[in-house]
């Protein structure tokens, strides 16, 4: 049996058990696929500080609706589709209320201490540029861009998700890279 059947045999039985209410199978899918799923929250937000609330709605809308997911080896697939369907319904909201502030996720990054006050200074004026230049792309170049650097999948993965050919992933990722650069060159020249 390969590796691939074998995963989606315990897939489809992990599936299967927190489909009938166990426990110990939802926590184990959960701690498996929260670290992704939050990457995709982001990949459509750009926002930190947004992705514990919405991770914790996609959550609660996975466990009310598992026991309709017909096809078990298919959950990344369809945890994707939540992920980001929330992600975007956050969006919509937040903009409806009020433009937000990074000064806040910026702050929560934390600093280490290490670098005494000047660098601390620095580094979370970099954290903060960073931020607002992965915010301010485009959804359909922040998704595949957060996905390829933050999460490591392949152009392969990302296009399943997505439902784009590889070459349009790639493509996407070169011109949020080249965008990046234009925004972040554009801040350190000023």
């Amino acid at each position: 049996m390969s590796s691939a059947t074998a995963d989606t045999s315990v897939l489809r039985e992990l599936v299967g058990e927190a489909q009938v209410g166990s426990r110990v199978a939802a926590d184990r899918l959960v701690r498996e696929h929260d670290h992704w799923v939050r990457s995709v929250i982001f990949g459509v937000t750009g926002r930190w500080d947004l992705v514990d609330d919405i991770a914790q709605q996609v959550w609660t809308q996975v466990w009310e609706r598992l026991p309709s997911l017909k096809e078990p080896e298919r959950l990344r697939s369809w945890l994707y589709a939540v992920a980001r369907n929330a992600a975007i319904d956050a969006n919509q909201s937040r903009r409806r209320r009020s433009a937000g502030s990074l000064e806040a996720v910026a702050d929560s990054l934390g600093d280490d201490g290490r670098s005494g006050p000047v660098g601390s200074v620095v580094g979370r004026e970099v954290r903060t540029m960073l931020l607002q230049a992965v915010e301010a792309l485009p959804v359909h170049y922040r998704e595949p861009f957060v996905l390829r650097h933050l999460q490591d999948w392949s152009y392969a993965e990302i296009g399943d998700l997505l439902g784009l050919p590889v070459e349009t992933v790639e493509t996407r990722l070169v011109r949020a890279r080249r965008l990046l650069r234009e925004m972040l060159q554009d801040k350190l020249d000023a």
